[in-house]
């Protein structure tokens, strides 16, 4: 007597991959109508990865930054943030979906306190909420506990930096997109803020920043895009490009091993 074949296995799945949270394709415009400074870039991020855009002066790095974060709306191409159309929305629309924003000027209120910053990154939030974030974040960021009634004017840059961070993360984004975060900063500074974005990162945050210290940034990004003349130029693990000879010859002055993760 025969056997009954057993039925063939179900056909294993192919796993679907993972959807970014940030997906900008063909990129293109400008300040003005008639000129384009960006040419069709496109790139993305996934939850909780450190990203990162170089690229010389006048590449259109802070430019893109500005449509990712609802700035400036670009002429031709799509931004979508966790599956969604961001193009035109307002940049307090993309703060409540998720999108935090740290310009590289101007990110801190001189006038007002450590705190009263930290009050008005959390605004939306009531006071019992606002408060424990707060404390959280002065946790988080030792060198703000002393200073919580210093009036912001008078810290040091590194100190600015990282209030104009903590401000940022109050509500909690997603996405914490950040251009030009060291520019300016003592070396010390430079490093104390790179930190922050590690810590950041490892909260849970993905972080997209435009840096001109390529280096180091490279050393920490899971990836990174080169931007030149306004177009993608080169792209892969943010370690793998510092020892890419294409890339340390034009935008890094040379070849360089990639610094150790804080």
């Amino acid at each position: 007597m025969s056997e009954t074949p057993l039925p063939e296995p179900p056909l294993a799945e192919t796993p679907t991959p993972e959807k970014p949270l940030l997906e900008a394709t063909d990129v293109t415009g400008g300040y003005v109508a008639a000129v384009d400074i960006l040419h069709g870039v496109s790139m993305h991020v996934h939850e909780g990865e450190i990203v990162t855009m170089i690229g010389p002066n006048g590449a259109g790095k802070s430019t893109f930054l500005k449509f990712v974060v609802g700035l400036m709306r670009p002429r031709q191409g799509t931004i979508r943030f966790d599956g969604d159309d961001i193009v035109g929305m307002p940049p307090h629309m993309l703060a409540q979906r998720g999108i935090g924003y740290v310009p590289q000027t101007d990110n801190v209120f001189p006038s007002l306190t450590v705190r009263e910053n930290l009050e008005m990154g959390g605004y939306r939030l009531d006071r019992a909420a606002r408060d424990e974030r707060i404390d959280s974040l002065v946790e988080r960021f030792p060198a703000l506990a002393t200073r919580a009634g210093t009036r912001a004017g008078s810290l040091s840059g590194g100190q600015r930096q990282l209030l104009a961070l903590g401000r940022a993360l109050m509500v909690e984004p997603r996405l914490l997109c950040l251009d030009e975060p060291t520019a300016g900063l003592a070396p010390l500074a430079v490093v104390s803020t790179f930190q922050a974005i590690e810590q950041i990162q490892a909260s849970g945050v993905a972080v997209f920043m435009v840096e001109q210290n390529a280096r180091m940034a490279l050393g920490m990004s899971d990836r990174a895009y080169v931007l030149d003349t306004g177009r993608n130029a080169h792209q892969g693990a943010g370690p793998a490009l510092l020892d890419d000879p294409r890339v340390t010859e034009l935008y890094l002055g040379g070849a360089a091993a990639a610094p150790p993760r804080a």
